[in-house]
């Protein structure tokens, strides 16, 4: 089990802004591509965005020009700032890393974020 620690997400207006941070062991960090993905009741798991270990990003299309993926390789962490948000991307938000090469995806606790209309 790897211990990825999310934090930042809480109750914000439609049209606010929030900025989750996930944090990993330096012994996975570095050699892995970092993500964040959401998951609301009843649904599968989806992705939202993600990130190389030499900063290269992908997003799915329903965040795109919304919300941004960094990741800060001296303190282990990602960052997902979402901005404009709407009521649909309400959800339970999961950090997750794996290996380069590697086949085991590890997942954080979740990160509850409620977008009220």
């Amino acid at each position: 089990q790897v211990p990825l620690v999310e934090s930042g997400g809480g109750l914000v207006q439609a049209g606010g802004s929030l900025r989750l941070s996930c944090t990993a062991p330096e012994t996975v960090f570095s050699l892995s591509t970092m993500g964040w993905y959401r998951q609301t009741p009843g649904s599968q798991r989806e992705l939202v965005a993600t990130v190389t270990n030499d900063g290269i990003t992908t997003y799915a299309d329903f965040v795109k020009g919304r919300f941004t993926i960094s990741r800060d390789n001296a303190y282990n962490t990602i960052y997902l700032e979402m901005s404009s948000l709407k009521p649909e991307d309400t959800a339970d938000y999961y950090c997750a890393a794996k290996r380069i090469g590697g086949v085991t995806t590890y997942w954080g606790k979740g990160t509850l974020v409620t977008v009220s209309s």
